[in-house]
């Protein structure tokens, strides 16, 4: 039964923000998948990098999404979910996916210090290495795309609203 709504893209692309819009909007609840990690491990998300590393987070963040079963909620992800093949599977039977889509520029404006937003990037990758990599698999998971460039957040979730 699909009836979530889940938000992908890239970190800064203003998916907890919509999200919450989104969820009073439509009357549902709002579940952000990096606060359910934080409050499991009670750790930051920076923390759990540094002690588990990248990919270890990653696993950490795979098995949390795949588990989640919300009813009539809309999930906000973290902009690293799409490298779990099992969580997106699960994420895509449960609710409608729907990518927030910004061009690198605008994520690199938003972002600020990558760190502090607890971004997996690996040793020596940059932000528009990150952005090419993961372009292509939000767009593969994706139910739909939503282009949020110059755009206001009411009117993100007015265009999230009418696809539904």
């Amino acid at each position: 039964m699909k009836d979530n709504i889940v938000l992908i893209g890239m970190p800064g692309a203003g998916k907890s923000t919509v999200g919450v819009v989104l969820a009073k909007r439509l009357g549902y609840r709002f579940v952000d998948s990096d606060l359910v990690i934080q409050e499991k491990y009670d750790r930051l998300l920076h923390e759990l990098i540094e002690e588990h590393g990248v990919e270890g987070f990653w696993r950490i963040e795979e098995e949390e999404n795949a588990s989640l079963n919300p009813r009539k909620s809309v999930i906000a992800t973290g902009g690293s979910v799409i490298y779990g093949p099992r969580a997106m599977e699960h994420l895509r039977e449960i609710g409608t996916v729907v990518y927030l889509k910004l061009p690198l520029e605008e994520v690199a404006e938003r972002l600020g210090d990558l760190n502090a937003r607890g971004v997996t990037l690996r040793p020596g990758q940059t932000l528009a290495d990150l952005y090419a990599e993961r372009v292509p698999l939000y767009e593969k998971y994706a139910h739909e795309v939503v282009d949020c460039y110059h755009i206001w957040i009411r009117d993100v979730v007015r265009k999230i609203a009418s696809l539904l």
